[in-house]
């Protein structure tokens, strides 16, 4: 696969945001001097890759999404979506060990801020790697002449988390070193998963946003 970029450009209020902070409140010099600190120099603790695959969509029944290979995903808000797609891009992506290991042994000998900041850049950071997974799965589409939608992940509006082995399944064993645990959690636990529907222009594939229809207005998913 190509590599991922992990020159990524970290925005420095979200990090702030992520733990804790509002945007009208300024944190102490030492707070803004270990987030600048550590915005400058994670790059060196992240080995970023991926897999990807491209499957045909049999049938969309209702809530039902066949994928081929007696893989059937579950959730209407999906449906909703990929009965106007001709294909489904089924993709993982992690950040690696290193980050979360040096965040595990800093909690553990008492430097919980330190370890909460690097945790909140390490999420940050896998987020926009899932950003360029969407944005290579849109250049192929486009190179076909269709379009891909936003991302979705397992977890997200009505689409379990259980279903995440089915879409392990999907990439034919190649998960990038990603593992489940029983309960359906990626280890590395920084590490994404979902899928980006494809298919013709015109029929607003690339704007569905199953928000506007969902009445949790408080969910922390919420797209705008």
């Amino acid at each position: 696969m190509p590599a991922l970029n992990n020159e990524i450009d970290i925005d420095k209020q979200r990090i702030l945001n992520r733990i804790g902070y509002s945007d009208d409140y300024e944190p102490s010099a030492r707070i803004n001097s270990l987030v600048d600190d550590y915005i400058e120099n994670y790059h060196d603790l992240i080995a970023p890759s991926y897999s990807y695959r491209i499957r045909n969509i049999e049938s969309v029944d209702g809530n039902r999404i066949d994928i081929g290979n007696s893989l059937v995903l579950e959730s209407r808000k999906l449906g909703s979506l990929l009965e106007r797609c001709e294909m489904v891009a089924v993709f993982a992506l992690t950040i690696g060990n290193y980050l979360e290991d040096l965040v595990a042994y800093l909690a553990e000998n008492g430097l919980v801020l330190q370890a909460t900041v690097l945790d909140a850049i390490g999420s940050g950071t896998a987020e926009k790697l899932a950003v360029q997974i969407e944005g290579k799965i849109r250049i192929i589409a486009g190179i076909a002449g269709m379009v891909a939608s936003w991302r979705f992940s397992p977890g997200y509006c009505d689409w379990e988390v259980s279903q995440q082995e089915l879409l392990f399944r999907a990439l034919d064993g190649d998960t990038t070193g990603i593992k489940l645990t029983d309960s359906m959690l990626m280890i590395p636990r920084k590490s994404v998963s979902g899928i980006i529907g494809i298919g013709l222009p015109g029929n607003d594939i690339e704007n569905y946003n199953p928000c506007n229809t969902c009445l949790k207005k408080d969910c922390p998913g919420r797209r705008r």
